[in-house]
């Protein structure tokens, strides 16, 4: 191997295990158990385990929202998924996703379920998902929110129409250089999920997968495609995050990357603020080390073109 190649290697994303935050639960028995994996324990006992480790107001707020679920169908279901508890019928309900100052509950058909109530407070610009956080001192209306489990399960009953996007309409997306999706500028979630449609292989599965985590580390995250490159920022502080396909990986660009710990591996003089990270094909993706850079950025003063 050339002195060059071997240095544009070691340049490649960290190789890690892909893994979550630290999640929670305990609380009421599951009426019916999913198990977790061959010859490991239940999905009940591990959501039992992230309860406890939770403790506090998480644990507490986790159980609680646990035994309104299973209260709301005898014939929920609860499964381990993601390394966080997901409670399904006729598919997924919802996730229960635990961080330093919020519980999160997501709605897998959200934005499809009927809430006179305005339960749903957090990922409310999307097509699909809606999202209840759950801060310190907060408690979920009981009552409603079996409601919501309910209508949640029948929606799931409900056959999924898939509207057209733009690009559907105007027949398919051409390739740039590198296979970077030619996308129209837009702003919101509809365009980014356009061109995550479009990237080419392999590159779509991290484009779903860098969509899911920024949703879930940066509530009411605003979203665009500029330049043909999807843009996740925050409402009147900037972007603090963009994405683009290249030839051979994905490129995830922080543009106030220099101030991140542990600082990622791209970047040179003439980037000033801007550092980055490459996605090659076949890389371990490191779910904790990505929301710890996105949560640090967004907390940031972004990039205002």
């Amino acid at each position: 191997m050339s002195e060059d190649k071997a240095k544009s290697k070691a340049k490649r994303a960290p190789r890690v295990n892909r893994a979550d935050k630290p999640a929670a639960a305990t609380g009421a028995k599951a009426k019916s158990v999913a198990t977790a994996g061959a010859g490991g324990p239940s999905a009940s006992r591990l959501i039992d385990q992230r309860i406890r480790d939770l403790g506090a107001w998480r644990g507490e707020a986790l159980a609680r929202v646990r035994a309104l679920i299973l209260e709301a169908d005898s014939q929920v279901t609860e499964e381990w998924k993601w390394n966080n508890p997901v409670w399904s019928r006729h598919g997924i309900i919802c996730t229960g996703e635990a961080y330093s100052k919020v519980v999160k509950l997501t709605f897998a058909r959200g934005a499809g379920v009927p809430d006179p109530s305005r339960l749903f407070n957090s990922s409310l610009e999307g097509n699909t998902r809606r999202a209840i956080d759950i801060h310190e001192g907060e408690q979920v209306d009981g009552e409603a929110f079996k409601a919501l489990v309910a209508a949640a399960i029948a929606q799931n009953l409900t056959p999924v129409k898939r509207a057209r996007s733009g690009a559907d309409a105007v027949g398919p997306v051409k390739l740039l250089s590198g296979g970077n999706p030619q996308i129209a500028k837009g702003d919101g979630d509809a365009p980014v999920q356009a061109y995550i449609a479009a990237m080419p292989g392999w590159k779509r599965d991290i484009g779903r997968w860098l969509d899911a985590v920024v949703v879930r580390a940066v509530p009411g995250v605003c979203k665009a495609v500029k330049w043909n490159s999807p843009f996740y920022g925050v409402e009147g502080r900037g972007w603090f995050l963009s994405v683009h396909c290249l030839t051979k990986y994905v490129k995830v660009t922080f543009f106030r990357g220099l101030s991140l710990q542990p600082l990622p591996s791209g970047g040179t003089p003439k980037s000033k603020d801007a550092r980055w990270i490459d996605i090659y094909e076949g890389d371990a993706l490191d779910e904790a080390q990505m929301t710890a850079w996105v949560e640090q950025a967004a907390a940031l003063p972004g990039w205002v073109p």
